[in-house]
């Protein structure tokens, strides 16, 4: 069950902590990267200082919330390097619960990087890619294989995109794609930018 903090103190209390404050669940994503200058300088100061504060128990809390906890503590999580979240973030991201978080639940995986996120990544695709009718995160999360992919050598995306394979059966198919061109180039820059943001968070922790 989704927890909605209009109903719940306790979780209302960490959406005006950490989410809502100069609406930053907006800008976590493909937002933050058109950040320039002092602007740029102080999200990431802000996200720092919180990645630092959040308790543990805190971030489970907003894991239960819709869209908009959900994203703010998959980035926490991301920035701060909690990979005791690997497993939650991967079952949330399998169970696509809610819109608008594929991309830092896979940030998040990406970002960590080992055999195991990849493991997790690819669990999805299975599960989505024969799902051509569900417009959902299948596009992020390749990307976010991919990059795993060239940084390990592992070759995780290489049995989804051979000929005939699950992905261009899904590009085919899936309405919403409308035959265009491959986008995993796209969402693979994405991801490496993203995760290139939160090596620089690193620095500041």
């Amino acid at each position: 069950m989704i927890r909605d903090p209009r109903d719940d103190p306790e979780l209302l209390a960490l959406v005006r902590r950490y989410v809502t404050p100069e609406r930053r669940y907006l800008k976590l994503g493909g937002g933050l990267l058109r950040m320039q200058g002092p602007q740029y300088a102080r999200f990431m100061r802000d996200l720092c200082e919180d990645a630092r504060l959040i308790t543990a128990d805190e971030i489970a809390t907003l894991l239960e919330g819709s869209w908009r906890e959900r994203r703010t503590a998959a980035w926490l999580v991301t920035v701060s390097r909690r990979i005791e979240f690997r497993e939650r973030l991967g079952e949330l991201l399998l169970a696509s619960e809610v819109c608008c978080v594929g991309l830092a639940y896979s940030v998040a995986l990406a970002s960590f990087g080992t055999a195991r996120d990849a493991d997790l990544l690819a669990a999805y695709l299975d599960r989505y890619l024969p799902r051509p009718d569900l417009a959902y995160d299948q596009t992020v999360v390749m990307g976010a294989l991919e990059f795993i992919d060239l940084n390990l050598g592992g070759g995780q995306a290489d049995r989804f995109r051979e000929s005939g394979g699950l992905w261009q059966q899904w590009l085919q198919d899936a309405p919403h794609m409308k035959g265009d061109l491959d986008p995993t180039p796209f969402f693979l820059s994405l991801i490496r930018r993203l995760c290139a943001f939160v090596d620089e968070c690193a620095e500041l922790l």
